[in-house]
């Protein structure tokens, strides 16, 4: 029974993630991310088949693990954050928050660059399916 929940759970946030390309206030990663987790437990198939399809290798493998991202990407996922965080401020009546709303976004506009700016460590090398 848990098998099945476990598939079931993963193929919603696969869809999700899937979901997430398209509409920028879903977040692609972290769904995929759960996929995995789930179908990790649950199918070593459904698992192997995911890890090797271009999706995760777009969305985790070349993010996360060789953390490289183009310049467009760079820019179009700090409008997005630019947007979400901008409509927090103008809803915002204090000006305390408001700051602190910016420094917030700036502090992940710095993290993440620095992130992207550092080079990986390991390897990665993904199972083939039998």
């Amino acid at each position: 029974m848990k098998k099945f929940i476990y598939i079931a759970l993963g193929s919603l946030t696969f869809a999700l993630g899937t979901l997430g390309i398209f509409l920028p206030f879903l977040p692609t990663t972290g769904f995929y991310l759960l996929t995995g987790f789930f179908w990790l437990r649950s199918s070593e198939k459904l698992y192997l088949k995911f890890t090797q399809s271009s999706y995760y290798q777009t969305y985790i493998v070349e993010l996360f693990v060789k953390k490289k991202m183009t310049k467009k990407g760079k820019v179009k996922m700090f409008l997005s954050m630019a947007v979400v965080f901008s409509l927090p401020i103008i809803l915002v009546s204090s000006w305390w928050l408001k700051l602190l709303l910016v420094s917030i976004y700036f502090a992940h506009v710095f993290g993440l660059l620095w992130y992207f700016h550092r080079q990986p460590k390991i390897k990665f090398q993904a199972k083939e399916i039998k």
